[in-house]
């Protein structure tokens, strides 16, 4: 797996609504007192419940999703006299549609949040100075509906929540790819040591959609039930479709300058 820092891909105009997605996944994450500490399967019982409960009311469920209806018991929040979390009917008014929505601020650990920032950081800007900023939040918006909703009908009998912004990035990164496949990205990759190179953006992407790929296979990890890599994979694809009428137009990034992989780079590296 390798690391990205930055992309040699400047902008003509400030990233604001990439900034504030960022700022606003940050502050969601850290005033929810219900997702600061961790996911279902974790810390005290009384803490789980209430994690379970704040999850069924404010993440996707692909069962919601696909039947568009709620369950006639959900957590309340509470523990039960017997052990376990009490179980009653919905005392609120839930939109699966708009679950969507509010599921792309919600993250289960700082290790979700800061992986997820810092592909939007790196990436998300060019997209936005392509795009402008409103229609980088529709395309934004779009890419984790078609994601999530991918993954529903996939998964139509599945009463997990899902949560996270990785499917809204995942679509800026098949659009990046379409747009920019040629910019270069510094990354760090793990080899004893983390080593600095400087790879194009179609051999990074590239390789992390393959890798989404290999792990919704369910090869490779044992935690498959943990992650939507099949959310991944689609709002990858809704990207790189919603980006794809924008090639022709796109101005290159700027020709590589100095070394790369110890030599000097050729002309359209």
């Amino acid at each position: 797996m390798v690391i990205p820092v930055h992309d040699v891909n400047p902008v003509s105009r400030t990233p604001y609504v990439t900034y504030a997605l960022i700022a606003a996944n940050v502050f969601v994450f850290v005033f929810m007192p219900a997702l600061a500490g961790s996911m279902p399967g974790d810390g005290e019982p009384a803490r789980l419940c209430h994690t379970q409960a704040f999850l069924e009311q404010y993440a996707a469920i692909p069962q919601e999703l696909i039947r568009h209806q709620l369950p006639h018991l959900v957590p309340t929040g509470e523990l039960a006299p017997s052990g376990g979390c009490a179980l009653g009917p919905p005392g609120y008014d839930k939109s699966p549609a708009l679950s969507v929505l509010s599921a792309l601020f919600l993250h289960s650990g700082w290790l979700h949040l800061l992986g997820n920032m810092l592909f939007l950081m790196i990436f998300g800007n060019n997209i936005e100075d392509r795009l402008g900023p409103v229609r980088f939040a529709l395309f934004y918006a779009a890419c984790g509906y078609a994601a999530t909703y991918g993954y529903a009908l996939s998964h139509p009998d599945s009463a997990d929540p899902l949560i996270g912004a990785s499917g809204a990035i995942a679509g800026v990164l098949g659009a990046y790819l379409v747009l920019y496949p040629k910019a270069r990205v510094w990354v760090l990759v793990p080899f004893l040591v983390f080593l600095p190179l400087r790879l194009p953006a179609w051999l990074v992407l590239g390789f992390w959609f393959v890798l989404q790929a290999f792990y919704s296979s369910g090869e490779g990890v044992s935690d498959i039930g943990t992650v939507a890599y099949a959310a991944h994979l689609v709002g990858f694809v809704a990207g790189m479709l919603l980006a794809w009428p924008l090639r022709p137009g796109t101005p290159p990034p700027p020709e590589p300058r100095g070394l790369l992989f110890g030599r000097r780079a050729r002309p359209g590296w």
